[in-house]
């Protein structure tokens, strides 16, 4: 089974100024965790620019990506800036032009243009970081073996997200999703076997 490929968020928000044909267009691209997050953020831009003529934006994170328009013809505005941010490869980022028109219509072809560059000029000196999915490993192990399991989660720089004991110790290791199976391999070794694994899909994969 091969690799996941990568995916990045920003460091740090990052905006660039650009001035086309007596329009202003301010890019911005923000790193969000969720649609929550990005929708609180295009709330302050519209605060800071109740003057603009749109505010424009493109989201990518998972299952709640979205675009809009904002009034612009249709796919104008928000499915160039989602194509730059696929170009980038980044995920959980919000893409946002605010555009203060100067009275000269750019057609189609010129607002695809100036708000792919908008956002491709935010982003030209923005520094990317890689998102690691993480999950969480449920293991029940015989009291015998938790000490044992347990120097193993701090040797390997996993974190230990919950412990309970009933007639077993469970133990919630939270773990890169990428290790899980050698996660398993490594506690049914360290266990001679005992080791088990409640559940078809240990775990849900989180960013």
């Amino acid at each position: 089974m091969a690799p996941p490929v990568p995916t990045y968020t920003l460091a740090s928000p990052v905006q660039a100024d650009l001035e086309i044909r007596k329009s202003r267009f301010i890019g911005y691209a923000i790193p969000v965790q969720d649609r929550a997050a990005a929708m609180a953020e295009l709330q302050r831009l519209r605060e800071a620019h109740a003057t603009a003529t749109h505010v424009c934006w493109a989201l990518l994170a998972g299952g709640q990506s979205g675009m809009s328009d904002d009034g612009e013809p249709s796919g104008t505005a928000g499915r160039p800036m989602l194509e730059v941010l696929r170009h980038h490869e980044l995920e959980g980022v919000l893409a946002a032009v605010v555009r203060y028109y100067g009275g000269i219509k750019l057609g189609a072809g010129g607002l695809v243009r100036a708000y792919t560059d908008a956002i491709a000029a935010a982003l030209k000196d923005a520094q990317r970081i890689e998102r690691i999915a993480y999950a969480e490993l449920v293991a029940e192990v015989d009291y015998a073996d938790e000490a044992r399991v347990r120097r193993w989660i701090e040797q390997e720089g996993h974190m230990l997200a919950h412990g309970e004991h009933g007639t077993a110790a469970r133990l919630t290791i939270r773990l890169p999703a990428s290790a899980l199976d050698a996660a398993r391999a490594a506690l049914r070794d360290a266990t001679h076997g005992r080791a088990r694994f409640p559940g078809a899909d240990d775990g849900e994969a989180q960013s």
